[in-house]
């Protein structure tokens, strides 16, 4: 028996969603792109005005309100292979349903920028994730994956996610994240169909948006 199944005839804690950011703790991991989880949480702590500096569970937490749907924010501290460890006592501890559980990560399988909501689904080979399936005892659980870009060739995995993005990313890495924010906006006040339909969508490439830019410039200069 996973450990949601415990909960799904029990009302206590119902009215929290948990919003779990992945990532490393430490000075030295916080601009890496493993740390993308992190980041997500701290945009959202920033714009609901949620102090997430609380200890307890191995990971810093906040509790506060998003669109009318009270949430509590957490950063992992066990370190990303065994975020399942400081999840597993949150879930317990604020007793948390299965549809009110949210995991936000980066994703080496999409391209840096690009953002995809999903109900359930395997670790991928993300290590976080990994631990926190085996933790839990299942697979469905909502997630928010951030794409980082796919691993050069010749590049080990690891030092790939525990490196600094390129000046070239920068850009559409902030606009990631503020569609994830947006993707937690409407699960929370929408529902994940709705939030998927909206956020599932491949953003447009630099390249392209110069091209339109250009495009628009033009036509202006025309007129």
């Amino acid at each position: 028996m996973g450990l949601f199944d415990r909960f799904k005839n029990q009302q206590k804690g119902q009215e929290f969603y948990c919003i779990v950011g992945l990532g490393n703790p430490g000075k030295q991991y916080e601009e890496t792109k493993h740390n993308i989880g992190f980041h997500v949480i701290d945009l959202l702590a920033e714009k609901y005005h949620i102090d997430v500096t609380k200890f307890k569970n191995r990971a810093l937490i906040g509790d506060g309100t998003i669109n009318g749907r009270r949430v509590l924010l957490v950063k992992p501290q066990t370190f990303m292979n065994l975020s399942g460890e400081s999840v597993r006592e949150i879930v317990n501890f604020y007793k948390i349903p299965q549809e009110r559980f949210v995991v936000i990560f980066d994703d080496t399988s999409l391209p840096c920028g690009t953002v995809r909501i999903r109900e359930k689904g395997s670790h991928g080979g993300h290590n976080g994730i990994r631990n926190i399936i085996d933790r839990m005892g299942t697979d469905v659980f909502y997630r928010v994956k951030v794409g980082i870009g796919e691993k050069p060739n010749g590049w080990d995995l690891a030092d790939y996610v525990l490196a600094k993005f390129s000046p070239e990313d920068l850009p559409l890495m902030e606009q990631g994240k503020e569609k994830a924010v947006m993707g937690v906006e409407l699960m929370l006040s929408h529902g994940i169909a709705d939030a998927m339909n909206r956020v599932n969508q491949k953003p447009k490439t630099m390249k392209k948006q110069k091209a339109e830019e250009e495009a628009k410039n033009q036509n202006e200069a025309v007129e």
